[in-house]
């Protein structure tokens, strides 16, 4: 299957002084899964099979609920083309 971007952004209900804590959990996370990934200020964007990456928003949602969350808001972006798509055809003009 040709690789996918998806875009994920977490807003676990917990105290305001546990949100970076547990936003830093689900990027261990997807730190480990080892998928092409980066981190914006906004969202996190991976790159690879969209079976393996909506199992990882999954697991996000589960994290953030095991980090003490009571409600989890997340906002998922997929884009998808037949031939594949990556990061770097989108924003590689832009990077030194």
């Amino acid at each position: 299957m040709p690789s996918v971007n998806v875009s994920l952004q977490v807003i676990p209900k917990v105290a305001d002084e546990k949100l970076y804590d547990v936003v830093d959990k689900v990027i261990a996370y997807i730190d480990s899964c080892n998928v092409k990934y980066e981190v914006g200020p906004m969202e996190t964007t991976m790159e690879g099979e969209l079976d393996e990456l909506l199992e990882i928003v999954k697991k996000a949602q589960e994290i953030c609920v095991a980090e003490g969350a009571s409600r989890v808001l997340s906002v998922v972006k997929i884009d998808y083309k037949p031939e594949g798509v990556t990061m770097l055809e989108k924003v590689g003009k832009y990077r030194t």
